[in-house]
């Protein structure tokens, strides 16, 4: 997701390939005050599973202290930043993405603490980065999310069983034309969502 500090959820429309999570983008701030959050160690193993192993260590993690706010949780040293499940939410959502989003993403979570809600948050960051206030990478950037029911993670063998994977390359401002990718979901092909905008992706699903 792009997902929103309240964590927005959303599905692919008419997209065939069932059961599969459009991307929610992980701009998560707050924490309900009626939900415990797990251990940070347990927060931490389960935040970098979307990654590949060898990008996992090196992760800096965003998760829930007692504040109930988003928060360090580790420092990292390789560039990817991951965000911690808010057990508040009603399903299991944990995503990675390269440090270079990390204002664009930022900004969400500052807007919807602010109130600021559904297409009026893109509207807001859209005329920033315009405005040249809100930086966005010049390079690809990646995002990595696994998203599925609340128990899906399982403390003991640390995996989570049960939910959909979801890779993305942010190109902002790319366009159909630029990259030769169609805007239309297709079954085991890689697509542009959100062409020509900032937040500009590819989308890739694991059949691929």
């Amino acid at each position: 997701m792009i997902r929103g500090l309240g964590l927005r959820r959303c599905r692919l429309p008419l997209l065939p390939l069932a059961g599969v999570m459009a991307l929610c983008l992980p701009e998560r701030a707050m924490l309900s005050q009626s939900a415990a959050a797990p251990p940070e160690a347990v927060q931490i193993a389960a935040a970098v599973l979307p990654l590949p192993e060898n990008l996992r260590a090196g992760a800096a993690v965003l998760g829930y202290r007692t504040s109930g706010r988003l928060e360090l949780l580790r420092a990292g040293s390789n560039g990817m930043r991951c965000l911690a499940d808010n057990p508040a939410e009603e399903r299991f959502h944990v995503a990675c993405y390269h440090e270079s989003m990390e204002p664009f993403m930022a900004r969400g979570r500052s807007l919807r603490e602010e109130g600021v809600t559904g297409p009026q948050v893109d509207t807001v960051r859209f005329a920033e980065v315009t405005r040249g206030v809100l930086a966005m990478p010049t390079f690809p950037a990646s995002l990595y999310q696994l998203s599925g029911p609340r128990d899906a993670f399982d403390v003991s063998s640390g995996t989570a069983k049960g939910t959909n994977a979801l890779f993305v390359i942010y190109i902002p401002g790319a366009t159909v034309a630029s990259t030769g990718l169609s805007d239309q979901p297709s079954a085991g092909r890689p697509w542009i969502m959100f062409p020509g905008t900032p937040k500009a992706h590819i989308m890739f699903t694991p059949n691929m």
